[in-house]
């Protein structure tokens, strides 16, 4: 059975509560789109023209520094919303969206979402709502990154990812990501990555394999993530 629109959106964890008359009227506006493996599907500075949901695959979220290296910031699968900031407020892509498997996703463009928003005031307050946590979840990695050493960023990187996109398995749960990618979620050299990973693996905090980490101590890493305060010289 096809997947819906409407289903997508019911899914999305910031979009749950609308009233099924709004998931509809949002649901209507909705396109079907498709993106092969690699494609960009914006790139920061692009007009911010629609707003997205993912059906199946994953999107890479990531921006680049004036240096031009390339900072990830977050990963889209199912049921997940994204673009919604530029959308709202007319100006440019804040990142670069990538479809790093074969993806599909729905879109609403700007100018139809901008009209139902005039009709439906309900709407409007819950996009308020879902841009403040998305500006809540931007001040957190503001202050990891001010004032959290590299240890503890990556422990609580580690466990954010994994609370999203994380799945079960026998004593912990598996995330699906590379240490290159770590070290570019934090902006950290991966030597950096791969030595604190090393010594958490012998704790038995973790396991480790190609492309996946295994949280086996969750509590550990979030007792680490909240008692390491960055330091006058520590690399980051």
């Amino acid at each position: 059975m096809a997947i819906t629109a409407k289903a997508v959106l019911r899914a999305n964890l910031l979009l749950r509560g609308l009233a099924e008359s709004t998931l509809d009227r949002v649901a209507e506006l909705a396109l079907r789109r498709s993106y092969p493996r690699g494609t960009v599907i914006f790139r920061q500075g692009d007009a911010g023209d629609a707003l997205y949901a993912v059906i199946s695959g994953e999107v890479r979220i990531s921006s680049q520094e004036p240096s031009g290296r390339e900072v990830f910031l977050n990963i889209m699968e199912s049921g997940d919303v994204f673009g919604e900031v530029a959308m709202l407020d007319g100006g440019p892509r804040t990142a670069t969206a990538i479809a790093t498997s074969d993806t599909s996703l729905f879109l609403v463009t700007r100018v139809e979402l901008l009209h139902l928003l005039e009709r439906d005031p309900a709407l409007a307050r819950h996009l308020l709502q879902v841009f403040c946590q998305r500006l809540r979840w931007a001040s957190e990695l503001v202050e990891e990154a001010a004032f959290l050493d590299v240890p503890a960023r990556l422990a609580s990187r580690l466990l954010r990812l994994c609370n999203q996109h994380g799945t079960k398995a026998p004593g912990g749960k598996v995330l699906n990501i590379s240490q290159g990618d770590l070290a570019n979620f934090l902006s950290a050299s991966r030597q950096v990555v791969n030595q604190n990973l090393q010594g958490w693996r012998e704790q038995g905090w973790i396991e480790l394999s190609r492309g996946k980490v295994v949280i086996r101590d969750p509590e550990a890493l979030a007792d680490l993530a909240k008692h390491r305060p960055a330091r006058n010289g520590d690399p980051r």
